[in-house]
């Protein structure tokens, strides 16, 4: 009769209450930073007199936001759909070039100094172009430039990822008959899938920021980046800084989505774990 160890089982509210303690542990430096900033700044408007009309005090952004809260996260949200629709394009469109390139090497080698090339035009003078190519009052040129900001960061990682499997785990595929299709699909991705979560990390931020950006050179009403530049027209900027702030909240709370989404994904990976 054999008889095996017992397996120590540590409680669930411990264990919640360990990754909850941890979690606080990774935050508490940035929330103190955030806080000591804060105040600051507060305090620097005080001491050096600084007109509030030029620069509004944290606590008079926080009263304008609350009090217009409806019409900023209803622009927000507007803006928002912009980001996500360039955001699904960008990506996309990068994860199926790199895979192209990945494939057939020589062809990356011949466009990949392009891609660099084209990365390297500021956003700020691509975004008149796109409302020119598409009505300025709809959605479209404002996820066009989202999406190519997206879709540089997105291709080199995913491209990198694919290009950095072992020769020995694709000799051993091929040792057993495995034909490309089935080497992309069991080695190259899952490799690569850390890369693209990386850049899609990165593209999240960008694609709020080439929404917003784009809504300056003309947007609907409705728009957050239209709000900011009518509100800093006339000189309320505390109802712009307000703006600000919200679209500073929509682009961390994307960045922390697909965060989510990569944990889920990669939850075998040990780094996904921590």
């Amino acid at each position: 009769m054999s008889t095996t160890a017992p397996v120590a089982v540590q409680p669930v509210p411990r264990a919640l209450g360990k990754l909850v303690g941890r979690r606080v542990r990774d935050w508490a430096p940035a929330l103190l930073v955030l806080v000591l900033g804060l105040v600051g700044w507060q305090q620097a408007i005080r001491i050096f007199a600084i007109e509030d009309f030029l620069l509004p005090r944290p606590t008079v952004i926080a009263t304008t936001f609350w009090e217009g809260r409806d019409e900023l996260l209803r622009a927000g949200w507007f803006t928002f759909q912009e980001a996500l629709g360039g955001f699904a394009i960008g990506c996309g469109a990068a994860v199926a070039l790199a895979l192209l390139l990945a494939r057939w090497r020589g062809l990356g080698r011949a466009l990949m100094p392009y891609a660099i090339a084209a990365n390297a035009i500021p956003i700020i003078a691509f975004a008149p172009i796109t409302n020119a190519w598409f009505s300025p009052l709809t959605k479209s040129s404002k996820i066009a430039i989202a999406a190519v900001l997206c879709f540089f960061p997105v291709l080199v990682n995913a491209l990198r990822g694919l290009t950095s499997v072992r020769p020995a785990s694709i000799d051993l595929m091929r040792s057993y008959g495995a034909g490309e299709l089935a080497i992309f699909r069991q080695v190259r991705l899952p490799t690569a899938l850390p890369y693209i979560f990386t850049g899609m990390k990165v593209a999240s931020v960008l694609a709020m920021i080439g929404a917003v950006v784009g809504e300056y050179f003309g947007g609907s009403f409705e728009a957050l980046g239209v709000l900011i530049r009518s509100r800093a027209q006339i000189f309320a900027f505390a109802e712009a800084w307000a703006a600000i702030v919200v679209a500073s909240g929509f682009g961390i709370a994307f960045y922390l989505a697909i965060a989510l989404i990569e944990r889920v994904t990669l939850h075998w990976l040990p780094a996904a774990r921590e």
